[in-house]
């Protein structure tokens, strides 16, 4: 019986026991989280990181440059005007160049072959020969070729004349002219803001002129050209148009036209006669092109003389 007493006792005092743990533990778990809280509203909280943009490239032709200039020129180097390392470099190439002049038809293995230096400073990264072989009026074999200065780029060879005749179309608006330049220019890796006018002679140069945008010494023969010796405009859409005279080109000056668009690549050239003083400053049409059929052996099917 007395067992039967204590029993409902010590139930009571293990629920109470129970119920006093439970309410201590809920208590200190309260503590300690306010205390977590008030430690992290004390702490300095961590500035929010700033997203940094990347700098935006340099436009190859910044809004603003537009300019005439008064008179320009690339010089040419005969070879014992070249030096030790651009000569050695040239050698290197020589197979190369031979390789895919063959290719193009221009018969590199053949005849007695002369080249000059082209120096470009517009396109610092390349050495630039033009490669000639004359056997007499009628039969003149022109065509440039562009060697990197170092490992990153290829040899590559424009065709310009073929035993007097141009290769698929003229050299100065052919499309291969145009993909093989921006290929060069690409290969140039800088993000500068080009030299407008040189790189314009440049190209000039590749395709098979001397040029000169200035004037020359006026003669009873040759008339100053009227339009601008050289100018760069940009369009409203970005991209910009290099425009120059060259004065030394014979029978008369001409004109060469170079369309870029906005990252620098050149999409379109045109090369056509300049007006004369004397003439009205009006647009020309292109320059007239005549020829015959060339030999069934040309993949190209026909080509054309350039008068």
């Amino acid at each position: 019986m007395e067992r039967l007493r204590i029993l409902p006792l010590v139930l009571a005092i293990a629920a109470l026991l129970l119920v006093c743990t439970s309410f201590l533990a809920c208590v200190s778990a309260e503590a300690q989280q306010d205390s977590q809280s008030s430690q992290d509203f004390s702490a300095p909280q961590p500035a929010p990181s700033r997203v940094r943009k990347a700098a935006p490239r340099p436009m190859p032709f910044p809004p603003g440059s537009e300019a005439s200039v008064p008179a320009a020129s690339l010089e040419f180097r005969s070879f014992d005007q070249m030096s030790p390392r651009d000569r050695d470099l040239a050698a290197g190439a020589e197979s190369t160049i031979g390789e895919r002049a063959g290719f193009a038809g221009l018969e590199f293995n053949q005849g007695k072959w002369s080249y000059q230096q082209v120096v470009c400073s517009a396109l610092p990264g390349h050495l630039f020969l033009q490669f000639t072989r004359n056997n007499g009026t009628g039969d003149v074999s022109v065509f440039s070729a562009s060697i990197p200065r170092t490992g990153d780029g290829q040899v590559r060879i424009i065709p310009i004349l073929r035993r007097g005749y141009s290769l698929f179309s003229p050299a100065p608006i052919n499309a291969l002219t145009i993909s093989a330049f921006n290929h060069i220019r690409a290969e140039e890796h800088t993000d500068e803001a080009l030299d407008w006018l040189a790189t314009g002679l440049c190209y000039a140069a590749l395709a098979g002129a001397h040029p000169q945008a200035g004037p020359p010494e006026e003669t009873s023969v040759q008339k100053l050209p009227a339009a601008p010796t050289g100018r760069l405009f940009i369009p409203m859409q970005g991209g910009a148009v290099i425009s120059f005279v060259d004065v030394a080109a014979i029978p008369r000056p001409m004109q060469w036209t170079m369309t870029f668009n906005d990252k620098g690549k050149l999409l379109k050239a045109t090369h056509s006669a300049a007006p004369r003083a004397a003439e009205k400053a009006i647009q020309v049409p292109t320059v007239e092109v005549r020829g015959k059929p060339v030999p069934s052996a040309d993949p190209a099917g026909k080509a054309i003389l350039i008068k």
